[in-house]
């Protein structure tokens, strides 16, 4: 396969799992944050972000023929990874927050616990590859 493939998947895999962390993150600030706190909040929707992100990540490459050689995956995962990371910094600065101010908020446990789910989130493809 070619890199252009694996980026295409993570293209395609990242702006899938953004919608639905769109979804996700609005339920948790306006509902569950007043109620439990951030860090909590983030507890509670990083597992269903991970079953969500693991179910679209298989449906992609159900559809798009991405190599099963490890750089082929690490690739897809660094992509989507990349464009998740620009995507979340986007819409902080669209709501008003410096990009200073939006990478100092993931150094607290929230950002922290977040930034982990994350990185998982980048290695599924890799994942999914040995379970193949």
């Amino acid at each position: 396969m070619t890199a252009m493939t694996a980026m295409r998947a993570g293209l395609i895999y990242a702006a899938a799992v953004f919608a639905v962390g769109s979804v996700l993150g609005v339920v948790r600030i306006l509902v569950l944050v007043p109620a439990i706190g951030a860090t909590a909040a983030v507890a509670v929707e990083v597992p269903v972000m991970l079953a969500a992100a693991w179910l679209i990540c298989g449906a992609v490459l159900g559809r798009i023929a991405v190599g099963q050689g490890v750089g082929d995956r690490l690739l897809m995962g660094a992509t989507a990874l990349a464009l998740l990371w620009l995507a979340e910094t986007g819409v902080a600065v669209v709501l008003g927050m410096t990009p200073g101010a939006f990478l100092r908020s993931l150094a607290t446990a929230a950002g922290v616990l977040g930034l982990a789910a994350q990185l998982v989130f980048a290695l599924f493809p890799l994942i999914r590859r040995t379970r193949a």
